[in-house]
């Protein structure tokens, strides 16, 4: 006897619809310039359910100069950690300015979490995983719940995991939107300079990529961007662009 077909999973069904969709758009819009993509998706695709995710690291000019150009009203999600550097906090309020950023939300750990897991504030020379839970997978979760997709700046060249990073692609029942993920080293640069973006100062003494002060330190030459993130660890990516960040999203208590 046949077995009785069960009742679609709403949550697994929502997920492979949101697949479906992000697999179509990375195929409809994914070559076009990224300026282009961020315009499609802002005015069509996901017309007032749409927000970026900005670290106000080292390369982050550049899709908050593009985002400034199509709506300056876009809200932009900043993770304030607790563990910043002075100049990161600097170099936000500057980008702010420079462009014209009016909705601009800073999202902080759970106090009752930290003071649970962290009580220290010492978590990271532990345990990197957990501090990076607590400090910036949590907090994000709770950050894009409202909207159906996020920007980032993420590219391919940045490490060999995002080699292969899609520019639209599925988180959960999300879609989290990558316009330049095709970009180059010099088309970064190039667009620095032909807008005359200013850099996160950081970069100057070689912090390619900029996240917690305990965690990060200087580029060496030949290493890809990423690699002063967590060096001496396996640790590549703090979570947020990890299955953590699904499991929060789905979680109940969002």
């Amino acid at each position: 006897m046949l077995a009785k077909p069960r009742p679609l999973d709403p949550v697994g069904g929502v997920e492979a619809s949101v697949a479906a969709e992000a697999a179509g758009l990375d195929a409809l819009l994914g070559h076009l310039k990224p300026i282009e993509i961020i315009e499609r998706s802002v005015r069509e695709s996901f017309r007032g359910e749409v927000a970026a995710v900005s670290s106000f690291g080292a390369d982050s000019a550049v899709l908050l100069h593009m985002i400034a150009k199509i709506d300056r009203s876009l809200p932009v999600i900043f993770l304030d950690t607790g563990k910043h550097f002075e100049e990161t906090l600097g170099y936000r309020d500057a980008l702010v300015a420079d462009f014209g950023l009016t909705d601009v939300r800073v999202i902080k750990p759970d106090e009752a979490a930290l003071e649970r897991v962290d009580p220290t504030g010492r978590l990271h020379e532990t345990d990197t995983d957990a501090c990076c839970n607590v400090r910036k997978v949590e907090p994000l979760a709770r950050g894009v719940e409202p909207f159906r997709a996020w920007f980032t700046g993420r590219k391919r060249f940045q490490a060999s995991t995002r080699a292969a990073l899609p520019v639209f692609e599925a988180v959960g029942s999300r879609i989290r939107i990558n316009p330049l993920a095709r970009w180059t080293t010099s088309d970064q640069a190039d667009y620095m300079r032909a807008h005359a973006l200013r850099e996160n100062p950081l970069v100057a003494y070689g912090y390619l990529s900029i996240g917690c002060f305990p965690c990060t330190q200087p580029v060496q030459p030949g290493e890809d961007a990423r690699s002063g993130r967590w060096a001496g660890h396996a640790k590549t990516e703090c979570g947020i662009h990890l299955s953590g960040l699904e499991k929060s999203l789905t979680d109940a208590s969002l």
